[in-house]
């Protein structure tokens, strides 16, 4: 499966227009690791396990997306946001 934040993909054709997909997640915080973050924070620099469940989530997500994308029959999921 492609998938590109890109709205062409050189060198392809875009044969049929499927619909949208998307992939959903919301995390919850742990309060042991949220006391650390909160901990952190007052130093400063980065909240490295706010980072992780970020990254993890954005992991979730793309994974729900592209199951949907291949439910429909696509090949590739073109133009993706991340937000």
């Amino acid at each position: 499966m492609l998938i590109t934040t890109l709205p062409e993909v050189p060198g392809h054709e875009i044969a049929e227009v499927l619909g949208v997909v998307k992939g959903n997640t919301v995390r919850a915080k742990h309060v042991g690791k949220d006391i650390l973050a909160s901990l952190r924070q007052i130093v400063g620099g980065e909240i490295k396990e706010y980072t992780d469940m970020l990254a993890e989530a954005r992991a979730e997500a793309e994974r729900r997306m592209t199951e949907e994308a291949e439910k429909l029959g696509a090949d590739a999921v073109i133009n993706v946001r991340y937000t």
